[in-house]
């Protein structure tokens, strides 16, 4: 016997392709769907889909906005020569936290992920290594996460940048415990990380 009816285990579903969310959890989301006053969830709705329409790529540096560059790149006071590279979006918000930093970014998109058939042509390295030269980079910092992925993504950039003449490519120091996520770090642990960076080669 079924105990939902047909929309409500529809809205279960679609809750539990989110990331993290198992049966109970979307369970619970989907009857607070069903509690919650219709103007509220149409608003949620509304928030969804707002993002959805509004917020890309930016075309420089790939962290998500909802114009053609985002703010950082429009930013004229950030040191143009030194060039931050982060896995994801959320990463590039974990280090701009800590006040430590006010070079610019590029936002790889991902990591290496072979069991999940991520190469490197899926991440956003081709642009990275047209965008070093082009715009007279000094310093790439490579601020992918400690672990076997990020490890792995950094060395194969920095071998990549071994081309380009008059180039330092650094590390983020190990203060970041091994395998950790630079979302879940502290800032003063990503500030000293970032000052204490390491040269790669």
């Amino acid at each position: 016997m079924e105990f939902y009816t047909e929309a409500l285990q529809n809205l279960m579903t679609e809750f539990e392709r989110l990331p993290g969310i198992g049966r109970k959890t979307a369970e619970r989301l989907a009857y607070h769907v069903l509690r919650t006053n219709g103007t509220e969830i149409l608003k949620l709705a509304g928030a969804i889909r707002q993002v959805k329409e509004s917020v890309r790529q930016c075309r420089l540096c790939f962290n998500i906005t909802e114009r053609d560059l985002c703010p950082i790149c429009e930013d004229p006071s950030r040191a143009a020569t030194t060039l931050c590279v982060v896995e994801e979006p959320k990463d590039l918000y974990a280090i701009e936290r800590t006040g430590a930093y006010r070079g610019r970014y590029h936002v790889l998109m991902g990591t290496f992920a072979p069991l999940e058939g991520v190469s490197p042509e899926d991440l956003t390295i081709a642009a990275l290594l047209e965008r070093v030269p082009a715009e007279g980079i000094r310093e790439v910092i490579l601020a992918t996460n400690p672990n076997f992925e990020g490890d792995g993504a950094a060395l194969y950039i920095a071998e990549r940048l071994k081309a380009i003449p008059g180039l330092q490519v650094t590390r983020l120091a190990r203060g970041l415990p091994s395998g950790s996520l630079l979302e879940h770090v502290s800032k003063t642990i990503v500030s000293d990380a970032l000052e204490g960076r390491r040269s790669m080669g």
